[in-house]
């Protein structure tokens, strides 16, 4: 096991234990690891680093929500990374990306069935959405949840499609954050 990997199950496992500040540091770490993970993998399918940034909140989220399946007898990071995979191969859905240009190793699993959140999930995710102001809200569950085009969404809320774009990043930075500061309390 390297050092990384034994100090993010120790900030995961104080995490489930209740301790915001591991919690907190343990989401800051993996933002840094996500980002790179994602760069490298979108460049190779011709995607920029913006999209990165949204699949790390994304991500980011999905693991705050999923954190109560992690098991703490198995290593931290490969748990994470089959959460990032599963945003990368949904996101190569959304976006229509060609299997030609699906790195090798994601290929099989395009195809694969969604992954369906618990209804204690589905219970954050609307309670965070509630949170957002209207177009933004909306921006993002015509895209994420409903997986219409960014071009449907435009449409649907009434915004050009760079708003469409724009909201949903800032939409995800403010449930990622809204997180974080319900971690602090």
């Amino acid at each position: 096991m390297t050092t990384g990997e034994i100090e993010l199950k120790a900030l995961m496992v104080a995490s489930l234990s209740g301790d915001a500040a591991s919690h907190r540091a343990l989401l800051e770490r993996l933002s840094k690891r996500l980002r790179a993970y994602y760069k490298v993998r979108l460049a190779a399918v011709g995607r920029g680093p913006e999209e990165a940034e949204d699949l790390v909140q994304e991500a980011i989220l999905a693991i705050h929500l999923k954190r109560h399946t992690y098991d703490r007898a198995g290593l931290l990071t490969p748990w994470v990374y089959a959460i990032a995979r599963y945003k990368l191969i949904d996101f190569l859905r959304r976006t229509k990306t060609s299997l030609a240009n699906v790195p090798i190793e994601d290929a099989d699993d395009v195809m694969a069935d969604e992954d369906s959140l618990s209804a204690e999930s589905t219970f954050d995710v609307r309670r965070l959405l509630a949170k957002l102001p209207s177009k933004v809200r909306c921006a993002i569950e015509a895209v994420k949840l409903d997986a219409q085009s960014v071009a449907e969404a435009a449409i649907r809320c009434d915004i050009s499609e760079s708003g469409v774009k724009i909201n949903i990043h800032r939409g995800l930075k403010a449930m990622a954050n809204s997180l974080t500061q319900e971690t602090k309390t």
